[in-house]
């Protein structure tokens, strides 16, 4: 137990504050009589029964007030408003007190403001002194560490207090981008402006800055953490204003930056009849739903009042969770009770499954996200890379056509575009399949979504590099000139959905990435906020330093979004319309019928054949890293022409 913890009970320690402040109204009086050259000690016995009468009349009323639910070492402003109403209530019981006893008021009632202020001061710079003195206890059996809190404003001077009251971090100067506060002084704290920084810096020995700048839009806060970054101190960040007011985190919880602000991406508010087109009032299936991005869609959905949503993964636990989490969410939506969740375990390869899922559902919508997306697993599982990336989608398609889905969307990325890796050959073949389809126009409005990285999702650089720097490093980057397109999480899913309310079959949406950024810079940028420096040639005292690794076998050093340059804009500022060829459903047949013999034998040539055919610009490298390839490609060729098995007849994937 720390020496500052009074080892009383609370209601204990309400008693002994009664006990005191009955002294200090007395001892109040008394002085104010000295004030003003009288006697208190002169006066009747009559007298001095009313003002006891008015003093436990006092204490009840502060009682009432709430004067003793507060806790010292935590009053606010607000807590000094309940003791001036305190001490008001009591002067008026003391001239009460007077009349009550016929005994004439000294000085022609100048005693009562005399009492007022010395009560005042006496109640309310009690309690004062108590919390400095306790908050001076704490800092030194629990020494702070100091901080500078970046924004002055609300969020900044809410931050302050609330530090101010615990017993980690000691607030030592605002910064303030406003020349309207520059050195004014909050709550006893100066403003400086950021050009001061260095020298705050070393004059208090700080290690951490806290952004309290909440309302700022990523461009701020991108511009500010440029300021920031090579500075020698930790940057971390408050919650944003609406995760405060909705209760979600206190004001006081501080967290690493979020990478979206390094990005300095704004999202466009999402247009309401685009987001509840396909979606309100309507069933609504997910694929993949356990995913990170799946699972994200889903929860977009919910809030959109859909009649049903089917959650469809193989992912058993992520299935739970995220079933778990949206009926947990429901109890916060109106009409809540009335959306039907359904979790089903299973594989978009099932066609029985996913026909009768469809069916008994009547869905409306399918939200295609379930595939393999990790370039260098694919890589080595080539087999089910294309079965799941292909076939689940020709299956979870003609489904989706035998049963007059409305809208089916399927997911996609930007390695699917001019692909050198079999996890961005299966995708591109799984849009062909899905464009053919949508070229019979038998109803269901076929579309696809192509966008970059997804930050937060599965397998995201960012968490790995914060874990890397967090264990002093080093962080290791493929090449130096890498780059890669970033989206958050959140809007992908929005601008996913808004997209396929655009569709009018056979549409394929590329969303707006803006520029692509360089690994290695968010790397550095990451290791700087983080408070480190980094360590290279140029600085052998660094901290973390950056390892490059290589690229990983199929993975490019530039991911692109468009395969031809026919492109337009749409409704929707971040969502452009592509116009691709593609191949028809009867070139496509039979590559389905090779590829569904090739994925049934393990035959990974064949598949390596097919995907070449039916990719434009697909080469792979020849040393494949499957560990299939080696045990179904032997060296002697000879022997296994002649000792090959008979051919067995495949019952094909896919329906004409």
């Amino acid at each position: 137990m720390h020496l500052y913890k009074i080892p009383l009970s609370r209601s204990i320690k309400q008693i002994l504050m009664m006990f005191a402040d009955s002294a200090l109204i007395v001892v109040a009086l008394a002085f104010s009589f000295t004030l003003l050259g009288k006697d208190f000690f002169a006066l009747d016995q009559r007298t001095y029964f009313y003002l006891g009468i008015a003093t436990i009349l006092s204490i009840i009323i502060f009682i009432q007030i709430g004067l003793y639910r507060a806790i010292v070492l935590y009053m606010g402003l607000q807590y000094g408003f309940v003791v001036l109403q305190g001490v008001t209530i009591a002067t008026c019981l003391l001239a009460a007190s007077y009349f009550l006893s016929r005994t004439p008021l000294p000085s022609d009632y100048s005693i009562l403001p005399i009492f007022w202020m010395v009560a005042l001061l006496f109640i309310g710079g009690s309690r004062f002194l108590a919390k400095v003195l306790l908050q001076n206890l704490i800092q030194n059996f629990r020494p702070k560490e100091p901080v500078i809190i970046y924004g002055a404003g609300s969020s900044g001077m809410q931050l302050l207090v609330a530090l101010q009251n615990g017993d980690q971090y000691l607030p030592v100067a605002f910064v303030d981008d406003s020349h309207i506060m520059l050195g004014s002084t909050v709550h006893g704290i100066r403003v400086y402006s950021p050009n001061s920084l260095y020298g705050l810096i070393e004059s208090y020995s700080v290690r951490q800055i806290l952004l309290a700048i909440p309302s700022a839009t990523h461009a701020e806060r991108k511009e500010i953490l440029i300021r920031l970054e090579h500075l020698p101190v930790h940057v971390k960040t408050v919650p944003d204003l609406f995760d405060m007011v909705s209760g979600k985190v206190g004001v006081d919880e501080v967290r690493d930056i979020d990478i979206e602000d390094l990005l300095g991406r704004d999202i466009v508010p999402p247009n309401p009849e685009l987001l509840g087109a396909c979606i309100t009032g309507q069933s609504v299936m997910v694929t993949g739903a356990g995913g990170s991005i799946g699972s994200e869609i889903c929860r977009q959905i919910v809030n959109i009042n859909p009649a049903r949503v089917i959650l469809l993964d193989t992912f058993e636990y992520g299935l739970y969770e995220v079933e778990r989490e949206l009926k947990e969410n429901l109890k916060a939506i109106e009409n809540g009770d009335d959306i039907e969740i359904i979790a089903l375990l299973g594989s978009v390869c099932n066609r029985a499954q996913m026909e009768n899922a469809i069916k008994s559902f009547e869905v409306d919508t399918v939200y295609h996200v379930a595939a393999y997306k990790h370039v260098p697993m694919v890589e080595k599982n080539i087999v089910e890379g294309a079965q799941n990336n292909i076939f689940g989608t020709l299956v979870s398609a003609q489904a989706a056509e035998a049963y007059k889905v409305k809208n089916f969307v399927l997911l996609s990325t930007d390695k699917a575009v001019r692909p050198t890796n079999f996890m961005g050959a299966t995708k591109r073949f799984a849009e062909q399949v899905l464009l053919a389809i949508a070229q019979r126009g038998k109803g269901t409005k076929f579309s696809i979504v192509r966008f970059g990285n997804v930050l937060g999702s599965s397998g995201s650089v960012v968490p790995l590099f914060r874990k890397q720097i967090s264990s002093g490093g080093p962080v290791t980057v493929t090449h130096p000139e890498v780059t890669r397109y970033f989206m958050t999480v959140q809007e992908a899913a929005q601008l996913v959905i808004q997209a396929g309310s655009m569709a009018t079959g056979g549409d394929v949406f590329v969303l707006d990435m803006t520029e692509p950024i360089r690994i290695v810079d968010l790397a550095k940028k990451m290791v700087h906020l983080m408070g480190y420096d980094i360590k290279d040639e140029n600085s052998y005292r660094g901290d973390i330093a950056i390892e490059y690794t290589g690229l990983r076998p199929g993975e490019k050093l530039y991911e692109e979004l468009l395969i031809g340059e026919l492109v337009t804009g749409t409704e929707h500022p971040k969502i452009m319309r592509a116009e691709e060829e593609t191949l028809s459903w009867d070139i496509l047949q039979p590559l389905l019928t090779r590829l569904s013999n090739a994925c049934q034998g393990i035959d990974l040539q064949e598949i390596r054949a097919v995907l070449m055919d039916a990719v434009d610009g697909f080469e792979p490298k020849e040393e494949a890293s499957d560990p299939l390839w080696s045990l179904n490609s032997g060296s002697d060729t000879a022997a296994t022409e002649t000792q090959q098995p008979a051919p067995q007849k495949v019952t094909p994937l896919f329906k004409d």
